[in-house]
């Protein structure tokens, strides 16, 4: 890697590029290289292209990572940046996620225009959001309210909330941290009334499975408390199937070496829910997440995973 600068594959979103950014910093501290070392490559995904239709409709999660992915194939980029809550559980064969960074906040932050907080929405209106999970879970908050779909990046979503398409709308607060946007925040959702994704608020470093060098660079900054939590939470998917036609949410807090987890699955509706929580030992991470989706998933029967009619 000495002869030629380490190449970080990433969306070229704002956000996208602030945590291509981040990892970049954080591997110059851990290594004492100059910002040259490392070369940022930002490609387009049929995610950031398609913005008409939810991404339940056209593929799903991998609509963010694939073109990421190919690059890393062919040898166009050497590691490929993402946000945790993008990834599918399952990677492609020769590909791993060995690296997560220090998760930042991942609560929920609820930008209003016509009041400062959800439960102070004027009834029926109406509030704009992509996200499965959000929906269901506004929708149980507030069945009143109108929700539509919101797609784009941040930036998007915020303009159309100043276009007046929507009186307020959802976004991850550690994206609008990474992005120095915090002062658009009106309220921060709590946890256990509205939880987060699985991943929510991690930076994952994905990259070829074969290439010894550059796992062992990455190695200098992964969080071992954040890889934990994404073991955890990551199991607890993978055992629910989950995709983006299912509302799930997910939550791991470490605390030492004993883990918490907290999750629930919604109908889209928002009127049926089943929640589960676990806890045990860090080490047994990836197992606690697996037992908590098993159970959710035997609870909560086929419809959730087959389609509402």
């Amino acid at each position: 890697m000495q002869t030629r600068a380490l190449k970080i594959g990433t969306r070229g979103s704002p956000l996208a590029l602030a945590q291509a950014v981040e990892t970049r910093t954080r591997l110059v501290a851990a290594h004492g290289l100059p910002e040259e070392a490392f070369e940022i490559v930002p490609l387009s995904t049929s995610g950031d292209r398609i913005q008409d239709r939810p991404l339940s409709e056209v593929g799903g999660k991998g609509l963010f990572t694939k073109e990421l992915e190919d690059a890393l194939y062919d040898g166009r980029i050497d590691i490929a940046v993402h946000s945790s809550k993008d990834m599918a559980t399952v990677l492609p064969e020769g590909l791993e996620v060995s690296t997560f960074l220090p998760r930042e906040d991942a609560r929920d932050a609820f930008i209003g225009k016509l009041a400062p907080s959800i439960l102070e929405l004027p009834h029926g209106a109406t509030v704009g959001s992509s996200s499965l999970r959000r929906q269901a879970l506004i929708k149980r908050m507030r069945p009143d309210l109108n929700v539509v779909m919101f797609r784009g990046n941040v930036q998007t979503r915020l303009r159309k909330l100043e276009e007046g398409i929507a009186a307020g709308t959802i976004l991850a607060n550690a994206g609008l941290r990474r992005l120095g946007l915090e002062s658009v925040i009106t309220d921060l959702m709590p946890l256990d009334k509205f939880p987060p994704a699985p991943g929510q608020g991690a930076i994952g470093i994905e990259h070829r499975s074969s290439d010894s060098e550059v796992k062992n660079l990455l190695a200098a900054v992964h969080d071992a408390p954040t890889g934990h939590a994404l073991a955890c939470e990551r199991a607890y998917l993978a055992a629910l199937d989950g995709s983006c036609r299912t509302p799930i949410a997910g939550h791991a807090v470490i605390e030492g070496d004993h883990l918490s987890f907290s999750g629930v699955i919604l109908s889209p509706d928002g009127t049926e829910s089943h929640e589960v929580r676990r806890e045990g030992k860090v080490v047994d991470a990836a197992q606690i997440g697996r037992a908590a989706g098993d159970d959710v998933r035997a609870r909560a029967g086929t419809r959730f995973f087959e389609g509402w009619s």
